[in-house]
């Protein structure tokens, strides 16, 4: 590791050497999992072998459909599971009166 004289170094250095630093420690991370991967390529080769055989690929999750659970009041074409964020126009449902029941969507 280099010696440094801070005292000696100029307000611009300083500052400089400060930005330095704070990018070496937000990218440490990523050069160290970067030298690793390398390494690990490397060693699956020797074994003649590619890492995205050895580790597979990610599963990618799929999002199943939800059927809708309350519509609009107004256009039935607008609707919502139930799940998550409550949209506006439920809220809004419910603070002129309404309930979620009322605006529940029945089978029939």
């Amino acid at each position: 590791m280099s010696d440094f004289n801070l005292d000696s170094m100029s307000l611009a250095e300083l500052k400089q050497l400060h930005k330095d630093i704070a990018k070496a420690i937000l990218t440490f991370d990523d050069r160290h999992k970067a030298e690793a991967r390398a390494k690990v390529e490397a060693l699956a080769k020797e074994f003649g072998f590619s890492l995205a055989e050895l580790i597979g690929t990610p599963n990618k999750t799929r999002r199943t459909y939800v059927a809708p659970k309350y519509q609009h009041p107004e256009n039935s074409s607008v609707t919502w599971s139930g799940r998550g964020r409550k949209p506006q126009w439920f809220n809004q449902a419910l603070a002129s009166g309404k309930t979620p029941e009322d605006l529940a969507i029945h089978a029939g």
